[in-house]
């Protein structure tokens, strides 16, 4: 069965940061491409954060994300990170990590319940 459980959210002030964890079992996570996607409340559909790739762990990264956060993974450990810096009050949602790329099939099928992160002053 496959699993994955985030943590690592909170309350932090603008301009602080964050880093996020995901830690997969039950498929073999080596060999997946790892996405972390994000919900605010009330602000529409989901948004794709970042993606990293397998083999070589390529990474993409959305436009507001791209500069202040950094995708990574540690396949001995069987965990995604998402290290987040310079937080802005639209950073607040509810993260989540999934498997697969963004626009490929099965992508967000597997995700976990998600982690909080609120930036406020």
């Amino acid at each position: 069965e496959v699993q994955l459980v985030e943590s690592g959210g909170g309350l932090v002030q603008p301009g602080g940061s964050l880093r996020l964890s995901c830690a997969a079992s039950g498929f073999d996570f080596g060999n997946y491409d790892m996405s972390w996607i994000r919900q605010a409340p009330g602000k529409g559909p989901e948004e794709w954060v970042a993606s990293i790739r397998v083999p070589g762990g390529g990474t993409h990264y959305s436009t507001s994300a791209r500069g202040r956060f950094i995708i990574s993974r540690d396949n001995a450990k069987n965990t995604l990170y998402l290290q987040m810096d310079d937080l802005k009050d639209d950073d607040t949602a509810v993260y989540y990590c999934a498997t697969g790329l963004l626009g490929s099939p099965g992508y967000g099928a597997n995700r976990g319940p998600g982690t909080q992160v609120t930036v406020s002053s």
